[in-house]
């Protein structure tokens, strides 16, 4: 493992579990999900991300990219994709097993006007929780996600 990895090896494996979503401007929501994070020895861990619907299996949504430890400091580079034309480019901080993240997003011309994206993530044994707040053009940094997954597999 890269060293300036290791401060992440906490969340390396595939994590499973259930979420739900809500905003002002849509109807709350359940889901299935699936996270991935992966190293291949180079100084950054990959990510994978997908989501099902509760009631009928539907795919939701997904999103990959990576984090990219800046030094041995806790300081943490990401990026991440969305197919609907949103892209996070940002920072964060990882302290003990909780990764904080935030961004400023980038998006194409018919991508949702969203703005800005924060994620904390916190591990305890096998238990991944993560909340996502987001703001868009007429609402101010909202929750929007959270979710509890599994460890369901080790890296």
């Amino acid at each position: 493992m890269h060293a300036d990895v290791e401060r992440l090896a906490f969340l390396l494996g595939t994590w499973t579990g259930e979420g739900r979503g809500e905003y002002p401007t849509i109807s709350g929501f359940a889901y299935r999900e699936e996270i991935r994070f992966s190293h291949n020895g180079k100084p950054f861990v990959g990510y994978v991300q997908r989501t099902w619907a509760l009631d009928d299996g539907r795919p939701l949504h997904g999103e990959s990219g990576y984090l990219r430890p800046v030094g041995r400091t806790g300081e943490l580079e990401y990026v991440l994709v969305h197919p609907t034309g949103l892209a996070e480019v940002g920072g964060g901080r990882v302290l003990g097993e909780h990764v904080s993240l935030a961004a400023r997003a980038t998006r194409t011309p018919t991508a949702l006007a969203v703005e800005q994206v924060e994620r904390d993530i916190e591990v305890v044994s096998d238990v991944l929780r993560y909340e996502l707040r987001m703001s868009m053009e007429s609402v101010p940094l909202t929750r929007h996600l959270v979710g509890e997954l599994h460890r369901t597999e080790e890296p």
